[in-house]
């Protein structure tokens, strides 16, 4: 069974639709927020593993100085994928050795992507945790690159349209705006303050660090 989450029912199974390109074709940031909810599906080697996408981050475009997709780089060999259709995979490796899954948005030509951050597993739950051995449930889809680990997700699927096998995203159960968190995005230096960053508040899956959200207690002077 698959371990227990924020108290989200979710329909999770193929057989579902995909999400269309019409629904990656828009800003960024809009993206970013209405994956949160959604399921991420691979089927790799013969084994399906989905999640619930809890965490996101968009890069939206070439004003962006975190974006490899600024302005300052131009198009290039890594890169080159963020200018493409929108609704196709953007992976790429950080640190020479983890991989990273974003899905670009917007428009040909304006290189922008939402960095899937974490998910919570609801299907494949064995095949995560022995493609990720010695982990503890919780981490199995824990920050991009435990989550590109968990479903098998490499370099071979840059440029994958996000709506076939092996690898896809669907529809899953709406978040609503007050289950909806937002602030920096981790591990950057340029644009660091950017409130780019959306996550289901109250979740234990996503992964780094939660800003303290301002109180909406009343002063009581």
């Amino acid at each position: 069974m698959p371990p227990k989450g924020p108290r989200r029912s979710v329909r999770s199974g193929p057989g579902g639709k995909p999400l269309p390109v019409a629904f990656y074709a828009r800003p960024a940031e809009e993206v970013a927020r209405d994956l949160l909810g959604c399921l991420v599906y691979s089927e790799i080697d013969g084994e399906t593993v989905a999640g619930e996408i809890v965490e996101t981050e968009a890069y939206v475009g070439p004003d962006d100085e975190a974006s490899h997709g600024h302005r300052r780089f131009g198009v290039t060999r890594r890169n080159a994928v963020m200018y493409g259709e929108p609704g196709i995979a953007y992976v790429y490796r950080i640190y020479g050795m983890h991989w990273c899954l974003n899905a670009v948005t917007d428009a040909v030509g304006h290189p922008a992507a939402i960095l899937i951050r974490a998910a919570r597993p609801v299907e494949g739950l064995d095949t995560a945790r022995a493609r990720r051995p010695g982990r503890p449930d919780r981490d199995l889809m824990r920050g991009p690159a435990n989550l590109c680990r968990a479903m098998a997700i490499d370099g071979a699927l840059n440029g994958h349209p996000l709506a076939s096998p092996p690898l896809w995203i669907e529809a899953g159960t709406p978040v609503a705006e007050a289950d909806v968190a937002r602030g920096p995005r981790v591990g950057i230096s340029r644009a660091a303050d950017l409130p780019l960053r959306f996550w289901i508040r109250g979740s234990e899956w996503v992964s780094g660090r939660i800003p303290r959200e301002p109180s909406t207690r009343r002063s009581s002077q």
